[in-house]
């Protein structure tokens, strides 16, 4: 459901930080949504030196941008204490001051999104979606949080 794409400079995040970040924005999402923390992911880009620019100018400092997209339907409270808590947690897993991190929330209709193969719930009625997968696709899902299976799923 939500995707998050995390832009910075390219070694920038080490290893730890970006697992660090990941978790972050995965318990700031399900915590504010109620979404299950399964849906979300995080996506890392590094930027090489000389390919971003603000103002016109290359960016000098060390940025750190997070572009969300999440399921339209929120109230404008929601999405503000999530942008809010996204923007404090991350500044603290990725070890950088909140003035260096933009967040950005781009919402999409749930009609509009597919994940796992079936087409997503409006916000709040994200149990009786699941209720409703078939058994293996719900098993598969919720399996995501322990991490890989034997067979690498």
């Amino acid at each position: 459901m939500p995707t998050y794409t995390c832009a910075a400079a390219s070694g920038l995040l080490d290893p730890e930080r970006r697992g660090a970040i990941a978790r972050a924005i995965t318990a700031a999402h399900a915590e504010i949504t109620g979404a299950p923390a399964y849906l979300a992911q995080v996506i890392f880009e590094g930027v090489a030196e000389g390919d971003h620019f603000i103002g016109g100018v290359p960016l000098a400092h060390d940025h750190l941008f997070v572009y969300g997209r999440i399921r339209a339907g929120r109230s404008a409270e929601v999405r503000k204490a999530l942008m809010k808590r996204l923007v404090a947690d991350v500044a603290k897993a990725a070890n950088l001051p909140a003035f260096a991190v933009w967040v950005y929330l781009l919402e999409l209709p749930p009609a509009a999104m597919a994940e796992f193969g079936h087409i997503l719930p409006e916000p709040g009625d994200e149990a009786e979606w699941s209720r409703n997968l078939p058994a293996q696709d719900r098993e598969r899902m919720q399996a995501i949080l322990s991490g890989p299976g034997p067979d690498g799923d």
